[in-house]
């Protein structure tokens, strides 16, 4: 047991008992005169503070005792439980990681929850966690409305954002959600977060979309304890940062003064919820016990700024007004602190033994659960209706069919790859009003290339919506509204510019399902414009060709389309996945591609192909092209119609190739990589990704770790940005490369 854990339980226990008994006064009666804070909710409220200060006091026995595994508490932050006292138990609540006081005093009030062991089981790793199932030490519980949050600094606050747009919207869509249309979303972060360019961008997300009039009903809670490990806040800041905003009610509660939190805060929270506009309340505490059990604050902090924080101890504070109010003797206020004392420690000494997570299966269960038939039901879903009968889906596809203007589509209906992603939208649209599609341009526009053409003007701009140019907002819009009971389809304008926001997938919505255990999902289709070969419209920003970050995610799906038919099948696949099995996909759309008609020849129409909505294409597997016996050439992308000229030029030569397209590239299509190598005995992979770090890569590992012992070759782009002009085709993988790497791994 560490010093500061004696010091801190013994200096109350000194405290309150120096203490004189005052005249009892009822618990239902007013803690003073004037207040409306009864001495009963004043005496709960203690019970939550004092619960959480023995669950920090636990953590750091539990730890040197080498049982435990999470130290970081809420030490002198306790006064965030008046905020749990103050909303309602169906109020959603994404919760920084101080807020533990918050969590107890919620889980209090859901009949069958024990806060004490949920918490403890978190913090000694235990399969039987309730909310991580031991993956983690989360606040967070189904029952309870608490999203449970990572530590990763603010990532939860466009999310948070998003949702509380999203409680509303549903509501005006009439789309089933877990919460009432009147809810306020509560989001708490510390002082240090909120200079975060995550905070900054998700605060101005919130004051943007409220200023337009639409519901915005999110209380931003800053923990304000002046320091960010070792490096302090100034006393001001916070006001003066957030202080001023229009469009932004901003409330300051003393959180080491039970009544001021309580009083602010009821009247912060009735603020957001009658007016529908967000508001910041900064909630003013201090950190006891460092920052976490390795932490010695000694080292860069003044003995009397700790002294400080010492003499404004939340929970001693409340015992305190319990006393000098006459709602409890001291006698009383110890034998209680000492009750909840013996709870946890009892509570913690049966936890420690509890089983641990096994099995490197155990851990990864919830990230990638896949239910195939199912999803292939959903996808085959279509209407009753003929498609004539259904006037949306009819003009939204008259405004696609504009799509590539210079020629018409074909009698046979055959499209475009742009075409065809619009129809397919179009046609989700029509059928699921869960459906959102929103992002830069999307709307009014159509997309830069105009691949959401009219789909605004069809089904409303409730549904297909314009963003503010913010890919963290946009994603944190997909993140709360699939929370929210949406399939959002957010749109990241550039390969490129998903980058700025990579957090958001990489940190929030692949990590949700992991740390609840698959109690929350993050359904979701990110449509994002990539890769290169653009005519007349180069530059890096335009022509990312690097997926690398993306590819390592755990359980995220990347699709990425070469042709028409394909693209509409994988995304209704992406758009079911997400749908059924909460499933975070990345649908990457070649630019190049969009508007690409022909293949061999100019006028042959033969990139074009019909996008039946009745055609299912599962998760991780290829389509293979040709039925070659000397090589296979695997590709995607770009890289398809490539592959299949230089094919047809070896075959011209006597020299039979199949051109194999990945079509998904996380899980990548392992069994049909495997079978079409192993008909061929030779595989070139082309990618038009970077040579280090690319697909390519991933391929030949693949191919290796499943025992294949061919020949095997990769051609890459360059590792290099895509310069400006015709340098691009200096660094860009091309037919010619694509072709003499064939012909060298055909002549061995």
């Amino acid at each position: 047991m560490t010093d500061q854990v004696v010091d801190l339980d013994e200096r109350f226990r000194t405290a309150i008992s120096a203490l004189t008994p005052q005249p009892k006064r009822p618990a239902g009666q007013s803690i003073e005169p004037g207040s409306a804070i009864t001495g009963e909710a004043c005496f709960a409220l203690f019970e939550s503070q004092a619960t959480s200060r023995h669950l920090d006091l636990a953590a750091r026995r539990l730890g040197s005792a080498r049982r435990g595994y999470y130290s970081i508490g809420s030490s002198g932050h306790e006064g965030n439980a008046a905020l749990a006292a103050l909303l309602r138990v169906t109020d959603p609540a994404l919760l920084h990681y101080r807020s533990g006081a918050f969590f107890v005093h919620r889980a209090r009030q859901v009949p069958g929850l024990d806060p004490i062991r949920d918490v403890l089981l978190g913090v000694v790793a235990a399969a039987a966690d309730p909310i991580s199932g031991g993956r983690h030490k989360v606040f967070g519980s189904a029952a309870a409305n608490v999203i449970p949050q990572t530590s990763t600094i603010a990532s939860h606050l466009p999310r948070a954002v998003g949702l509380a747009f999203a409680i509303d919207r549903a509501a005006r869509l009439g789309v089933s959600a877990q919460w009432p249309p009147d809810s306020v979303v509560l989001c708490s972060f510390g002082d240090a977060s909120a200079n975060h360019s995550t905070a900054a961008g998700a605060i101005n997300a919130a004051i943007h979309t409220a200023h337009q009039g639409i519901s915005m009903p999110i209380l931003f809670v800053c923990e304000d304890n002046g320091i960010g490990i070792s490096v302090p806040t100034p006393p001001d800041w916070i006001e003066q940062a957030y202080g001023h905003r229009p469009g932004l009610a901003f409330f300051s509660a003393d959180g080491c003064d039970a009544r001021d939190a309580l009083t602010t805060g009821a009247t912060a929270a009735q603020w957001v919820r009658d007016r529908r506009t967000p508001a910041f309340l900064r909630l003013r505490t201090v950190r006891l016990l460092g920052h976490a059990g390795s932490d010695v604050e000694a080292a860069y902090r003044r003995p009397t700024d700790i002294a400080a924080d010492l003499l404004r101890d939340p929970v001693l504070a409340t015992a305190r007004l319990l006393i000098s109010s006459g709602v409890a003797t001291p006698a009383e206020v110890l034998e209680r602190y000492n009750d909840l004392g013996h709870r946890v420690t009892a509570m913690a000494e049966l936890v420690w033994r509890e089983p641990k997570l096994a099995s490197a299966a155990a851990v990864a269960a919830p990230i990638g659960a896949s239910r195939t038939a199912l999803v292939r039901a959903d996808v085959l879903r279509i209407d009753a209706l003929p498609t004539g009968a259904d006037p949306s889906r009819e003009s939204a596809r008259s405004a696609a069919a504009q799509l590539g203007a210079n020629s018409a589509t074909p009698p046979d209906t055959s499209t475009t790859l742009a075409q065809a992603i619009n129809h397919t939208l179009a046609d989700l649209l029509a059928r699921d009003r869960d459906l959102l599609v929103f992002g830069e341009d999307v709307g009014r526009k159509g997309g830069v290339y105009g691949v959401t053409k009219g789909l605004q003007k069809t089904f409303g701009a409730r549904r297909v919506f314009d963003t503010l140019l913010d890919e963290q907002s946009v994603l944190g819009t997909a993140l709360g509204a699939g929370l929210a009971g949406f399939v959002p389809i957010p749109e990241i304008q550039y390969l490129a510019y998903v980058h700025n926001a990579a957090d958001q997938l990489r940190g929030e919505a692949a990590t949700l399902s992991f740390f609840s255990d698959g109690r929350y999902r993050n359904p979701m289709v990110v449509r994002i414009a990539g890769y290169a070969y653009q005519k007349g419209f180069g530059g890096h920003f335009h022509n990312d060709n690097s997926i690398a970050a993306l590819r390592d995610i755990p359980g995220l799906i990347i699709a990425s389309p070469s042709r028409a038919d394909d693209a509409a099948a994988t995304l209704r696949t992406c758009v079911s996945a997400a749908r059924v099995d909460g499933r975070v996909c990345l649908y990457l759309e070649p630019i190049a591609l969009y508007h690409t008609r022909d293949l061999h020849r100019p006028g042959d129409n033969g990139w074009l192909a019909h996008a039946s909505p009745a055609e299912h294409v599962e998760i991780g597997r290829a389509r293979v092209y040709g039925d070659g016996a000397d090589l296979t050439l695997v590709s995607f992308a770009n890289g398809v119609p490539m592959s299949l000229r230089v094919a047809h030029r070896l075959a011209q030569r006597g020299l039979r190739a199949r051109v194999l397209d990945l079509r998904w590239l996380a899980p990548l299509p392992v069994d049909d990589l495997l079978q079409h190598a192993l008909v061929t005995g030779r595989v070139l992979v082309a990618d038009e990704t970077r040579h280090s770090g690319g697909v390519s890569e991933a391929v030949c590992a693949a191919l290796i770790d499943a025992g294949f012992e061919g020949r095997m070759a990769r051609v890459t782009s360059e590792d290099s940005f895509v310069p400006l002009g015709p340098a691009a085709d200096t660094v860009l993988l091309d037919e010619s490369k694509i072709e003499t790497a064939a012909e060298e791994l055909l002549a061995r």
